[in-house]
């Protein structure tokens, strides 16, 4: 058997490094695990969320690896209603409700980043109860919602 053990870190394209590390830094909160030179004039950069888990690689896009996708990202929160209030007060492109939270689906909800790469922020399990107003969506809504796709 191999010797994995876990999730190390997920690779986000960004047009510029720095002006993504003033966004997970800045907007999400993220601390700046490694900024390094790497192969011929480039940079390593990882961030990762206040309380560990997998670090985000914030890789140069390329046009086989193009910002502004589906980056398949779920952070959590305790609370993502709060975070949805706050991270739209500050301007970050996120959807309009936060969804979810009955028959076992966590309140969730997708934001963009400064490249209009999709995450989600979805709450922890003890949240999966706590219904919305807006706890059903149909599927016809999800690109307007920020999950295209899906």
């Amino acid at each position: 058997m191999t010797q994995l053990t876990h999730v190390g870190r997920v690779l986000v394209p960004v047009a510029d490094q720095d002006a993504a590390i003033a966004f997970y830094v800045g907007m999400l909160g993220f601390t700046t695990v490694a900024d390094v030179p790497f192969g011929d004039g480039e940079r390593w950069v990882e961030v990762a969320p206040p309380g560990g888990g997998a670090a985000l690689a914030l890789v140069p896009a390329t046009d086989r690896y193009p910002t502004g996708r589906m980056t398949g990202i779920a952070l959590s929160s305790p609370d993502p209603r709060s975070d949805h209030t706050e991270l739209r007060a500050r301007g970050v492109d996120a959807d309009a409700t936060v969804m979810g939270g009955d028959g076992g689906v966590p309140l969730l909800f997708f934001f963009r980043d400064g490249d209009g790469n999709h995450l989600m922020i979805v709450g922890s399990d003890a949240d999966a109860g706590n219904a919305t107003e807006d706890a059903s969506f149909p599927a016809s809504d999800a690109p307007e919602r920020g999950a295209p796709g899906l």
